[in-house]
């Protein structure tokens, strides 16, 4: 028996991915990762010119993190493999929490770059 190779591996989950993926994990996804790409360039931004508004990169930064923590909790309430865990919370319920607290955290980044 031969391991599979990584090639493999990473054309079966593709696969895997973009058939049995409904289409609004997908978006949530795509948010995710635009998110973390954010992220990243604020991080490299910093390690290459500094923090001179420290406030602004933090709260920046900090947005990012936490918006990323939210779109994940938003996924996985939305996860129709995740309907025994959350079955008193419908899709519009999780998707207006998701909302509110995303506005809760943009008024604390307001307030906290000054």
């Amino acid at each position: 028996m031969s391991s599979p190779s990584i090639c493999e591996v990473g054309s079966r989950l593709i696969q895997e991915y973009t058939t049995k993926t409904p289409q609004k994990l997908k978006l949530i996804d795509a948010y995710l990762g635009y998110i973390m790409v954010t992220g990243i360039i604020q991080f490299i931004y910093c390690c290459l010119v500094g923090t001179f508004p420290f406030n602004s990169f933090l709260s920046g930064f900090i947005s990012t993190v936490a918006s990323f923590v939210l779109g994940v909790c938003l996924r996985i309430q939305v996860n129709p493999a995740n309907n025994i865990v959350f079955k008193d919370i419908s899709v519009e319920r999780a998707f207006a929490d998701f909302i509110f607290a995303h506005g809760v955290l943009h008024l604390v980044v307001l307030n906290f770059i000054g």
